[in-house]
């Protein structure tokens, strides 16, 4: 005889269904979901942070690291400074609808790395640029099964409660 399982059936696709895995905490257990949000807030986090640094060059000199076909107003500061505005949109963008900027840090991650090769150095960085790529492009997969979620750890509220089974008060 088979035993019913008081359970719920808990969805392996995060979005089928926000009664189903986006609400509850074995979420938060999925190694996929905590790849996913460790991506999302390092990609987030870098693109602002590099972005910024654009205009103080703190981390960098960053003009050093642009060829001149990458350099399309001409001055190197300015080009690095309007460099820095978009990657702090894409950073921003990251945070809010990873399903798409994702793949735009990938491709921006691409041209980087078509730019340091025509410097004809700094190949450690293209090398280290591409494993960002792919790890953008994880981040994009990843996106389109838990970004629709909006599930959060440690808001009880997004925890869920079997519907047979009202909440004890």
């Amino acid at each position: 005889m088979v035993t019913p399982n008081p359970t719920p059936h808990v969805h392996d696709d995060a979005c089928s269904t926000r009664e189903g895995l986006c609400r509850t905490e074995d979420l938060c257990r999925k190694p996929s979901y905590q790849a996913y949000k460790l991506l999302k807030i390092a990609f987030t986090l870098l693109a602002v942070f590099v972005g910024l640094d654009k205009f103080f060059n703190n981390f960098a000199v960053w003009e050093l690291y642009l060829s001149a076909p990458f350099n399309f107003l001409g001055d190197p500061l300015k080009t690095m400074m309007v460099v820095g505005v978009i990657e702090i949109i894409v950073g921003i963008g990251i945070w809010f609808k990873p399903k798409i900027f994702a793949y735009v840090v990938a491709i921006w991650l691409f041209a980087i790395i078509i730019n340091l090769i025509l410097l004809g150095n700094f190949y450690d960085i293209a090398l280290r640029d591409f494993a960002l790529a792919l790890s953008a492009l994880a981040l994009g997969r990843l996106s389109e099964k838990y970004d629709c979620c909006g599930a959060s750890c440690h808001n009880p509220k997004h925890h869920h409660t079997p519907t047979n089974n009202p909440p004890k008060v």
